[in-house]
């Protein structure tokens, strides 16, 4: 089911897509505490609440291009801060980090509330909090959401297509979503930025005592954000996929579609129910490992933007493969390894075992000749900016633990008072 990008028919329509951006983060007060006012963007349909009142979620408009993305994602950013220095209750700032900041004990996580026909989004999120505990539900990511442009998938359909279209577009997502899948240890490793808590995460009403953890990425690590057991999904169809969910939600494992805490999800038209799967099909793919990027004043870079659409139009030029059981649990793992601080931490891939360094290496440089031979220069110097992070010191989480480990809190507020002043600039000392 791969793309033949070679073929000129094809290739003319690679670059078109729909792209989408989640973001979550947290509200505070001037002293890093965890602001406990009212949602106060009730008349914004693109700024919403996430798991508590105060972690606000940005939801962007689905846009054509990464270019409008980011500037989409830029404004609805600024909106939000100018929002929270000006409130009636006194100036919030936005929580740049995946790591929540200080936090009094569990009681001071205030769940989202919902009333009316909205009631029962309050009591899954109450659910949520007794099961994984309200702390853990604290962490902030990005969620990016792709879908190929219909040109392309009309051509491809054109091309490979042997049943209905439908089917055809729903395979093309089983089957990318088992490659960004076997591939999603290298987002994490490629963007990882939570490497340093506070200790009042783990230690009640000890607040103020930096933590550098053994992490990277603490919310993609063993111990964030993650189901308590590891699912196996099936690909082979679509009703195979929503049926392997279906299985969990029947045993008591899973509440809902909601609760796949997995790196990277299908989606369907409309609500994340299985009866829209049943009769709608996959709509678009939603990779969920992204942490929140400090270094930028919207919380990611452009060039990870663009490099997951690079990474994408790469896996869709591969053979398809088999995906079984064993693989499945292997992916996940070496995602939680991927998250280590230590990059000599060892991944099993494709039957091998390589250090995640060496192993993220050889990927970018199949992928810059992959997009070498297509005469394409843009996705190559996207790689150059990828692989300077990893030989020049410059990991994101790298960078992270040098500028903040020292004073963790004192220093993200600084930032996050600097990203609101001058809001969409980045301030140079800290990148």
């Amino acid at each position: 089911m791969s793309f033949d990008f070679c073929n000129s028919d094809i290739k003319r329509f690679m670059l078109e897509g729909s792209f989408g951006i989640e973001k979550e983060s947290l509200r505070v007060d001037e002293r890093g505490y965890l602001s406990h006012t009212k949602h106060p963007f009730q008349n914004n349909p693109n700024i919403d609440r996430d798991f508590c009142e105060n972690q606000v979620e940005i939801v962007t408009d689905i846009c054509d291009s990464t270019d409008k993305l980011y500037a989409h994602l830029t404004e609805l950013h600024n909106t939000l801060i100018s929002t929270l220095g000006r409130l009636e209750t006194g100036r919030e700032l936005l929580w740049l980090f995946s790591s929540p900041p200080y936090i009094k004990s569990e009681k001071d996580i205030p769940v989202a509330s919902f009333k009316g026909i909205l009631k029962g989004k309050e009591l899954y999120r109450q659910y949520l909090a007794k099961k994984y505990g309200s702390k853990k539900m604290l962490f902030s990511g990005i969620h990016f959401n792709f879908s190929f442009g219909e040109k392309l998938m009309n051509v491809c359909y054109s091309k490979y297509g042997k049943s209905s279209y439908r089917e055809y577009k729903d395979s093309v997502y089983l089957e990318l979503a088992k490659k960004l899948m076997r591939y999603s240890w290298l987002t994490v490793y490629l963007t990882a930025a939570s490497p340093i808590m506070d200790s009042s995460y783990f230690y009640e009403a000890v607040t103020g005592k930096t933590v550098i953890t053994p992490y990277s990425s603490v919310r993609c690590s063993d111990i964030g954000y993650w189901n308590d057991f590891i699912p196996v999904l099936r690909y082979e169809s679509v009703s195979a996929y929503t049926d392997s969910i279906v299985k969990y939600i029947d045993k008591g494992m899973l509440k809902s579609f909601s609760e796949l805490y997995y790196p990277i999800r299908l989606k369907c038209v409309g609500e994340n129910l299985p009866e829209n799967f049943y009769t709608s099909g996959i709509n678009h793919i939603e990779l969920r490992t992204l942490d929140l990027n400090p270094l930028s004043p919207i919380g990611i870079k452009k060039e990870d933007i663009e490099f997951l659409h690079i990474l994408i139009l790469y896996l869709m030029s591969l053979d398809d493969e088999e995906f079984d059981d064993d693989e499945q649990l292997r992916a996940v793992n070496n995602v939680k390894s991927a998250a280590r601080y230590d990059d000599n931490t060892m991944i099993k891939f494709y039957g091998d075992t390589f250090s995640v360094k060496d192993c993220a290496l050889k990927v970018l440089d199949n992928i810059c000749k992959f997009f070498e031979k297509l005469c394409m220069s843009g996705p190559a110097e996207n790689i150059e900016y990828q692989k300077d992070k990893i030989l020049n010191n410059k990991r994101y989480a790298e960078i992270i633990r040098n500028k903040f480990g020292d004073n963790f809190i004192e220093k993200g507020l600084q930032l996050s008072s600097d990203y609101a002043e001058f809001k969409g600039m980045e301030v140079a000392s800290y990148v």
